[in-house]
């Protein structure tokens, strides 16, 4: 058997990806971005991480929070990037620790969070698109006992605030009595919203207290619920297990 010295090697590989490169040009390759899949029976319903997406608090979006830390283009031999952002930002899941200290420090993260909330049956609800999600509401949305996952979809959808680079304070959330509403009435265990809090604003912390105290319900927040009919789904929501976390990006679809 011949040997060939190790850099000789090298050499033809680099030459290799080189000639690669030229033989599959990229010019008129565009990658197909759906969000409907199987024939209208999956629906993808997370955000797309972009610059211009909205960002708690602030006029400018997310703003710039990939980057190539090494490039092919500057003579590396791989692309390799890095990110960074809140961990509440685009759709993303809260934990306990995010408005209670003590679970913070009792680890109740964002991989503490039970995955068989996440997964199973779901029923995707239109909120009257005039209000807030107060007792009234929740009482006259006629929730079947139960269920255990409800997505709620609200003005916040029709005026496609998540597409919309500046954070809007007017979007429409859960009210502090709604949230105690649906804790003391109902059997739900995943709240799912339209925006990037499940609570109205003027009720940031009121609401998502009440919601988080039984550690036992699980806000989904930011979700894609446009071209979606109201209804029973099955929903898959993967948060990713970081570690001490008071919150996680997730990816979200429904199946008919």
């Amino acid at each position: 058997m011949t040997h060939i010295p190790l850099p000789s090697l090298l050499f033809v590989g680099l030459f290799l990806l080189a000639a690669a490169g030229e033989a599959y040009p990229s010019d008129g390759l565009k990658p197909i971005r759906r969000e409907v899949y199987d024939g209208g029976r999956m629906f993808d319903i997370s955000h797309r991480y972009t610059p211009e997406m909205p960002a708690f608090e602030s006029s400018e979006g997310l703003g710039k929070f990939l980057r190539l830390t090494a490039s092919m283009k500057n003579g590396s031999i791989y692309n390799f990037s890095e990110m960074k952002f809140s961990v509440h930002t685009g759709t993303h899941v809260d934990a306990p620790g995010h408005f209670y200290d003590h679970y913070y420090d009792a680890g109740f993260d964002a991989d503490s969070l039970n995955l068989e909330t996440l997964n199973g049956p779901a029923l995707l609800v239109d909120v009257p698109r005039d209000k807030n999600i107060t007792a009234e509401v929740m009482e006259s949305l006629h929730i079947p006992k139960g269920t255990r996952r409800v997505l709620f979809r609200t003005l916040n959808t029709d005026r496609r605030l998540m597409f919309k680079k500046e954070f809007d304070s007017s979007y429409v959330g859960f009210r502090s009595d709604g949230a105690r509403w649906l804790v003391e009435n109902t059997d739900i265990k995943l709240v799912g919203a339209d925006y990037l809090s499940v609570a109205a604003f003027t009720d940031l912390e009121a609401t998502h207290l009440v919601l988080l105290r039984g550690r036992d319900i699980i806000p989904v927040e930011g979700l894609k619920l446009d071209g979606v009919e109201a209804g029973l789904y099955s929903l898959h929501c993967l948060p990713l297990r970081l570690v001490g976390a008071d919150a996680s990006p997730v990816r979200c679809i429904l199946i008919k």
